[in-house]
């Protein structure tokens, strides 16, 4: 049975042998020594090993203590993947280990060279040391031989080997970032030349690839043992979530916690300046520290118990063990006393950047535009509501920082690391779920609006440039119908959150949350299907799959199941070769579609035109300023901005009300004027489903009692009444 399971294991190993790439030292290490049985009489704080085949020796760093006094024998079985493939008994003796022969109680700390047979190197399958992330382990039974225990297992430890190969790959980590960057800003600069149709799809899809990197970072933050090669995957999408490693900002963090009272951890220097303790990132983490406290008093169990819940945990043999967010710090080089504040930081930095960036590109389209370098109308709309346009962007990416805010705010609660991190948390968790609270609501209030004025919600949503440039980012990507669902995706990360931060020390209840999340969120995307179109929808739906997935291989990890270790490590290399693939997939998809967007010259014409009729409002709303004569001297009577209406989509429905009735008595006797022969259709500006030959100067004027009033008036003289539904009733679905 072991073997017809360990087969297609072999083959999925030997498949992604093939596609990375191997370097030209072959080694396997190990930087752990952890025990595995109660009341071990042979511990290590530091345990260094490394084998080298070419040489034939393995160098050997240990400090250890042992409190056997016998003659013992080694009872030791490597697997790989929890397969047993190797199982031997050594006499120490035999081999001359010093210290060994017999054991002796007393401390062991100086290094030493143990040479390996030609033999034993021949029993190690080659594909050991190119295969990344190697998932194996020597476990090693000290048996005594003499005395009162004689026949008994005197000590257990174990050691995880690795090759020094990972997909833990700085590479993996730019790729991703750079084309996640430039897909969103290739979204603004179509969305500034007035392709907005393009822009909208492009926008939809990069932010659909940076909520999956950021997926893929949660399941390496969960409180789950997860096999070495997903510690290592997850790890290269931590960058999403501002977990980024900078040697001068980690000093000043360290500085400033200490600074507001704190006690910074130093778990980074001592493995990596002093290497005088040994970290274990591997399985089981709270049981080994369970099985370490069991030779404690009483009072010391209790005490550590609490260590956990804040820093470092440090058993009791002096070594360290770090799991879930704590095990993503210490892969990333950062102390775990840092960790929140490094990811708020880059968060604040990435806005501030983006800010700089906008400023400087309204500042050379101006230049460019003064020195006729470009035509004076080129991104005219970006130029003249620059500031409403940046409050968008700070916004959408307000919606990218949500994720990683606050699931490390809530954490930082759990942890306490300071009075002035603890107050950060608190403010900047309320802060910016209040400002999304607030756009959503915005949203919300703004769609019922139209829907009562124009029985359509993508009219106000997409015609009026203020509501677009500035709450866009929250239902863009959606259909219009469904400009609701922002609710149920902020709903998500939330929850999601509260299991990620407070259930560190619970994988079970943290695998089943995640089970129970991601399955609403598959079911609401595949029947609801909110997204702009079919190509978005489905490409959605593909990431909700994975997750799911991902969701019940956290499940498997748990070993509630109490399955082999075989089991846990096949599904640990698929998971990996799964979300591998839909990476890559998911990448030349953004890649290739974003490519011939830009460089198509009609980008808008790649792409169906939605059933909500979204473009046909957006791109008569962009061409208003040159409809007649007439609408430019009010534009400017008004003191106006070409393309931009005065009435905020932030004013209240009365004053709103108030105003549209005014601009429409005055405007009267002007409209019946011009309706007649006022500019060609394709230069109107947007008009509403309800009334359609009803020129409006705002998508807000009017009132429903006006709008009554309208559609029971005769018709200008000269009209004739369409024989069929007009562009906008057939787009809202109003054929008669």
């Amino acid at each position: 049975m072991k073997f017809s399971i360990g087969t297609p294991l072999l083959a999925a190993i030997s498949f992604a042998s093939l596609i990375l790439p191997a370097t030209a030292e072959r080694i396997l290490q190990s930087t752990s020594l952890n025990i595995c049985q109660e009341n071990s009489g042979f511990t290590a704080s530091l345990f260094n090993v490394v084998y080298n085949p070419s040489e034939g020796i393995a160098k050997v760093n240990i400090s250890a203590l042992s409190t056997i006094e016998a003659k013992v024998v080694f009872d030791i079985d490597i697997s790989a993947y929890g397969y047993s493939f190797l199982h031997r008994t050594i006499d120490p003796c035999d081999v001359g280990l010093a210290g060994f022969c017999p054991m002796v109680s007393g401390k062991l700390g100086d290094p030493f060279v143990l040479p390996v047979s030609q033999d034993a190197t021949g029993n190690i399958p080659s594909i050991a040391y190119d295969f990344p992330d190697l998932d194996a382990k020597v476990k090693v039974f000290i048996n005594a031989t003499d005395g009162d225990r004689a026949g008994q297992s005197v000590a257990c430890v174990e050691a995880l080997i690795s090759n020094g190969q990972t997909v833990n790959l700085i590479g993996v980590k730019w790729a991703s970032a750079v084309v996640a960057g430039l897909a969103l800003a290739s979204s603004a600069f179509l969305s500034g030349l007035g392709h907005t149709n393009a822009a909208s799809h492009v926008a939809a899809n990069a932010l659909s690839l940076m909520s999956y990197f950021q997926a893929q970072a949660m399941v390496g933050l969960v409180g789950i043992p997860l096999p070495p090669v997903v510690q290592s995957w997850t790890q290269d999408f931590q960058w999403s979530m501002g977990i980024i490693s900078v040697g001068w900002m980690q000093r000043i963090f360290t500085w400033y916690q200490r600074s507001t009272g704190g006690v910074p951890s130093t778990l980074i220097t001592q493995v990596d300046s002093l290497a005088t303790v040994s970290v274990q990132v591997q399985k089981r983490a709270i049981d080994l520290f369970e099985r370490g406290a069991s030779m404690l008093p009483r009072s010391l169990v209790e005490h550590g118990t609490k260590i956990m819940k804040r820093g470092n945990v440090q058993t009791s043999y002096g070594s360290f063990i770090v799991y879930g967010i704590q095990r993503v710090a210490f892969k990333a080089g950062i102390e775990s006393t840092n960790l929140f504040l490094t990811a708020i930081v880059f968060f604040y930095i990435i806005m501030a950047l983006t800010t700089l960036c906008v400023v400087a590109f309204k500042g050379g389209c101006e230049l460019a535009a003064r020195q006729k370098w470009m035509k004076g109308d080129t991104f005219l709309e970006f130029r003249n509501g620059w500031r409403t346009v940046l409050k968008g962007i700070l916004f959408r990416m307000a919606l990218i920082g949500h994720p990683p805010v606050t699931i490390l705010c809530l954490w930082e609660f759990t942890q306490n690391d300071s009075a002035a991190l603890m107050v950060m948390a608190v403010f900047f968790l309320l802060a910016l779920n209040a400002v999304l609270g607030w756009a959503a609501y915005k949203v919300i209030r703004v769609a019922r609006r139209s829907v009562t004025l124009h029985r359509n919600p993508a009219y106000i949503l997409f015609s009026d440039p203020q509501t677009l440039n500035k709450w866009g980012f929250l239902y863009i990507q959606f259909r219009a119908s469904a400009y609701y669902f922002i609710v149920p995706v902020l709903g998500y990360t939330i929850v999601k959150a509260f299991f990620i931060a407070f259930g560190q020390n619970s994988g079970i209840a943290q695998a089943i949350g995640f089970i129970l999340i991601e399955a609403a969120a598959l079911i609401a995307a595949a029947v609801l299907r909110p997204w702009m179109d079919k190509k978005t929808n489905s490409f959605n739906i593909t990431i909700c799959a994975v997750n799911f997935i991902n969701a019940i291989f956290l499940l498997i990890f748990t070993s509630v199941f109490d399955q082999p270790a075989l089991v846990t490590g096949v599904v640990g290399v698929v998971l990996w070769i799964l979300n591998a693939a839909c990476t890559l997939v998911l990448l030349l998809m953004l890649i290739i579609t974003t490519g011939l967007v830009i460089f198509n010259g009609n980008p808008d014409g790649r792409y169906k035109f939605m059933a909500d009729d979204r473009t046909s409002f957006m791109k008569s709303q962009s061409q208003l300023a040159t409809t007649t004569e007439l609408d430019a001297l009010a534009i400017t009577a008004r003191g106006e901005k070409p393309g931009y209406s005065s009435v905020l989509d932030l004013e209240d429905d009365s004053s709103s009300h108030n105003r549209g009735s005014s601009h429409r008595s005055q405007g009267s006797a002007v409209e019946s004027n011009n309706n007649s022969h006022h500019a060609p259709s394709h230069y109107a500006p947007p008009r509403s489903p309800v009334d359609p030959i009803n020129r409006t100067a705002s998508p807000y004027s009017g009132s429903v009692s006006s709008v009554g009033r309208s559609q029971n008036n005769a018709s200008p003289a000269g009209f004739k009444p369409p024989t069929s539904p007009s562009p906008w009733q057939r787009g809202a679905g109003y054929e008669h």
